[in-house]
């Protein structure tokens, strides 16, 4: 299920018009994949993806190698920790 999550808010990332030169905030992020979820749902974002790697296949690998490190901070932030 979590990979599901992590999937989906992914591509919602990855068709959002953050850039990497913004530097965003966790908050921003979070907003930026929940505007993209309620615009296009996890279809249209799947779809987006899918076509940028069609059409522009160089950077979209850039782009979401970028958003997967963005995505991997934010799950780091709410990871629990152990004592």
């Amino acid at each position: 299920m979590i990979s599901t999550v992590k999937d989906l808010a992914a591509e919602a990332l990855f068709v959002s018009c953050l850039q990497p030169s913004e530097d965003p905030t966790r908050a921003t992020l979070e907003d930026a994949i929940t505007t993209m979820i309620l615009q296009y749902g996890s279809d249209g974002c799947a779809a987006g993806v899918a076509t940028e790697f069609g059409d522009h296949p160089d950077v979209a690998v850039r782009r979401m190698r970028w958003v997967q490190t963005e995505l991997d901070e934010v799950v780091q932030m709410h990871a629990p920790v152990l004592h």
